[in-house]
């Protein structure tokens, strides 16, 4: 019996110098919970909103303070329940809670739930309940005092403490260290025993499906007891329509089992245990399996047998089907004690890495089907975690489904994500790496540290070992690179800095707890200590010099196995920028501009980028168009470079997916949920059949189960559209495949007026310039538009016309358009589909700085 305690809530701040008078005043303020002080101090009116010009700044001191929650609530006796505990599922961070004046314990660690035993504290009627957070700066210095300073990335001491690293500030977030009960707190009513943990493990091998059901028992009474587990009916792919490629083996359907025709039912009974007819989604009837055991001590194990699962396949690959676990403890007398359910998939997954002739591939399979990963990074879509809803994971899910990814990397600096990110992952079949929470320091192996992995990593490889969508955990974000690069070894000395972790406390956690999945023990990482751990030759690499330094055509200079992070920047969406920033002027370094990009000499990189394509912007609005077409032609030409080394490159993931708030990011939806050019650009580039080209050769890939049979033509015209010379060439494409062909047009004698391009059914078109855009002679853009209704807008080039662009947002900032960065040669239309409720005025519609392209 649970009883939650999630409301009735108040803070209040220590009394302090740091605190505003203003806020001393107002005395008990309301608290929401799940929640944090930032959240209540904006809600309550106390504060600014943190994200909007620089008012971050001023908000230091709430990172600085002591805050005491408390909350009262009745309590009428324990109803015959042996224990009462107080279950905290997370507190951020450092602290110590007291129920009626009494301490029950203290936490330092964000990332793991605690309970404690509380019934013989509570008292008939009205009860206190009171929790202290210290600010986690204060924690983390102490320790850093006392250990020996280690280094990292950033001003802050976020390596010593258990904390959200990316609270401390990061090069694409805020500095806004927060504080508060972020997760669930209720009371737990049970009595005779109870489901401490379980973990359904689940393989597959050859026809047969197997769920180990490890469940460990917590006792408040000897006597025997029943662990029971039962799988029912699948649950239909919430996205199965989305899934262009479907493997032949996600297909098989066992013959006991629910057909996915509506209707059609079936039974069988198991072996030593009669079946159950349960109703699926479908309304039709499946078989369950069942397994029972008998529980003498702490520990049980059902075994449950599924013939000839349906297999969870990735996204594009094949179905998404999940099949209901239910886990039962019973008494004696055959009392049910507690419940435990999930939804599991079945499949297998691993990481091939067997050396080759060229080093060491980094290939992920899934049901023995290699799969090239088109992925992105996560970070986490909000700076306060407790304002991701359900409906917004599942707008960034469909984002992502749309640009044609299916892999999320959860980085290292946030959180181990939600139990409804993983669920939604499942649904959309989104694979899903989880890095351990260590990212760009040194981190501490000593006490009180080791412990608090060693804890937090148990119960979160135990939480998520139910979902087919994570398909490996890695051990952290750049910190093995960091040692070898960073200038770390000669600081550390003889100091602890996470090795420990990454190589052996972390790889026996996921070997003992969760050995269905792999685990890899850094990104990037080359496979062995013998190397260096960016080797683009063996396993996973990050690439970033290319932002750093170099112009985005060096990309092409790069032949990783497989690319973990690289990445572009850009500023966010125009209703973004004025929804958050009001500098009058606003231009790229006004204040609020500036402080709105964290990237060390962002900026100057920014304006390196557009130095070395275009010509000097004239404006504001010049400048941010153009930072997002460099954006956009830079993972453009990154990915497109990547997929066509395949099989030699088997993965690809963009940094980065989302925001955290608004910032110039190298994100492709921006920190108000709003899509950039780039993220147009990305889902061309991760198109299940891509076609690329450059000077000499054409390539092109299938990632679909079915041959491409095509007639490839590449064609060298003029700005205007006359043909110069053209190709004509007859192409099959096996599934999962690629083919390259050297297409042998001839470079112009001019190449500032022709253009490459190629064309081949079931690809977008493939182009290649043979100069820079602020050295083509362009013409003046001219063309004609019309507007049909309030939302298809079709522009018809009258002159050539270059990554033309809608930005409907600069009229309505509820407003996006479905397509961006189009050439058209002149003769040639495109129809933007503007997605909106207001009436938008046709004139600025179609003019500056809402319809854009480079030259007009």
């Amino acid at each position: 019996m649970r009883k939650p305690l999630n409301s009735g809530w108040t803070l209040m701040p220590a009394s302090g110098a740091e605190v505003p008078p203003e806020v001393v005043a107002v005395g008990p303020i309301p608290a929401t919970v799940p929640g944090c002080v930032h959240t209540d101090l904006l809600a309550a009116g106390l504060i600014p909103d943190p994200f909007h010009d620089r008012n971050e700044t001023a908000l230091h001191w709430i990172g600085e303070t002591t805050w005491h929650y408390a909350t009262t609530f009745a309590w009428h006796g324990p109803g015959g329940h042996d224990r009462v505990d107080l279950v905290c599922a997370g507190l951020d961070t450092v602290a110590e809670i007291e129920l009626n004046g009494v301490p029950l314990g203290s936490t330092a660690n964000m990332h793991r739930s605690y309970r404690f035993d509380v019934r013989d504290g509570l008292r008939p009627g009205s009860n206190e309940l009171r929790i202290v957070f210290r600010p986690a700066r204060e924690y983390a210095r102490h320790w850093q005092r006392e250990l020996g300073d280690r280094p990292n990335a950033y001003p802050e001491p976020f390596n010593f403490i258990r904390k959200m690293a990316c609270n401390f500030g990061w090069d694409w977030g805020p500095t806004l260290v927060t504080a508060g009960i972020w997760q669930p707190i209720e009371l737990d009513l049970w009595h005779t025993a109870r489901l401490q943990r379980v973990r359904p493990l689940v393989t597959v091998d050859a026809n047969s499906g197997r769920v180990d059901v490890h469940a460990d028992i917590e006792r408040a009474a000897d006597g025997p007891l029943t662990l029971t587990a039962t799988i029912a009916t699948h649950t239909p792919s919430h996205a199965a329509e989305n899934n262009t490629a479907t493997h032949t083996a996600s297909q098989t359907t066992a013959s006991h089992a629910t057909s996915d025709r509506p209707g059609h039912t079936a039974s069988q009974t198991t072996a030593g245990h009669g079946a159950s007819h349960t109703t699926s989604d479908r309304a039709s009837h499946a078989t369950s399996h069942t397994a029972s055991t008998t529980v003498d001590n702490s520990t049980a194990t059902a075994t449950v047998h599924v013939p000839n699962p349906r297999l969870w396949w990735p996204r594009g690959y094949g179905e998404q089907p999940r099949y209901d676990l239910e886990v039962t403890l019973t008494d004696s007398a055959g009392t049910k004690l507690d419940t435990w359910h999930r939804k599991i998939g079945f499949r297998d997954v691993r990481l091939d890495t067997a050396p080759d002739e060229h080093g060491t591939p980094f290939t992920v399979t899934v049901n023995d089907q290699p799969i090239f990963v088109r992925g992105v990074n996560w970070i986490p879509d909000d700076v306060f975690p407790t304002r991701i809803t359900r409906d917004r994971l599942e707008q960034r899910f469909r984002q992502a489904q749309d640009a044609n990814v299916n892999l999320l990397r959860v980085w290292g600096g946030g959180r181990y994500e939600s139990d409804d990110f993983y669920d939604l992952a499942d649904e959309y079949g989104l694979m899903v790496t989880q890095d351990f929470l260590f990212a760009c320091a040194a981190y501490p192996e000593e006490e009180p540290f080791a412990s608090e992995v060693a804890a937090e990593a148990a119960e979160q490889v135990v939480r998520l070992a139910s979902h087919p969508s994570l398909l490996w955990w890695c051990g952290n974000n750049e910190n093995l690179w960091g040692h070898e690069d960073w200038g770390w070894r000669a600081e550390l000395g003889e100091r602890t800095w996470g090795a420990g972790y990454y190589h052996r406390v972390l790889p026996e956690i996921v070997e003992r707890l969760d050995p269905t999945r792999p685990y890899w023990p850094g990104s990037p990482w080359s496979g062995t200590k013998d190397r260096h751990p960016n080797d683009p030759a063996h396993g996973t690499m990050h690439i970033w010099d290319v932002w750093n330094r170099l112009d985005y055509a060096h990309y092409r200079d790069h032949r990783p196995r497989f690319v973990a992070e690289f990445g572009y920047q850009a500023p966010p969406a125009w209703a973004t920028i004025e929804a958050s920033i009001t500098d009058d002027p606003l231009t790229p370094t006004s204040p609020g501009m500036s402080h709105h990009q964290r990237a060390a000499d962002g900026d100057q990189k920014l304006q390196r980028g557009l130095d070395a394509h275009f010509k000097e912007p004239r404006d504001t609005a010049d400048w941010h168009y153009l930072t997002q077409v460099n954006q956009a032609r830079a993972i453009t030409t990154a990915v497109e470079h990547f997929r066509a080394l395949r099989p030699y490159c088997m993965g690809t993931i963009v940094w980065q997916l989302n925001d955290c708030w608004p910032v110039t990011s190298w994100s492709a939806v921006d920190g108000q949920g709003r899509r950039k050019p780039m993220w147009h650009a990305l889902r061309r580039a991760y198109a299940d059949r891509l076609l690329t080209l450059d000077q000499t050769r054409a390539v092109l890939v299938n990632e679909t189960a079915t041959p491409w049979h095509t007639e490839l033509t590449v064609q060298r015209s003029t700005l205007d559209g006359k043909s110069q010379e053209e190709r004509k060439l007859k192409v099959t494409v096996a599934p999962y495949g690629k083919e390259e062909l050297a297409h042998d047009v001839s470079r112009p004698d001019d190449l500032r007026a022709e253009v490459l391009w190629a064309e081949a059914d079931g690809a977008d078109r493939a182009w290649h310039f043979y100069a820079e855009d602020k050295d083509i002679a362009y013409p003046q853009a001219a063309y004609d538009v019309a507007l049909k209704g309030r939302n298809k807008l079709t522009v018809t080039a009258r002159t050539f016309l270059r990554d033309l662009t809608v930005y409907p947002d600069r009229l309505d900032p509820a407003a996006e358009a479905d397509d961006a960065l189009r050439n058209l040669f002149p003769g040639e239309a495109v129809t933007f589909t503007i997605v909106t409720a207001a009436a938008l005025d046709e004139r600025k519609l179609t003019s500056k700085p809402v319809l854009r392209c480079v030259n007009d």
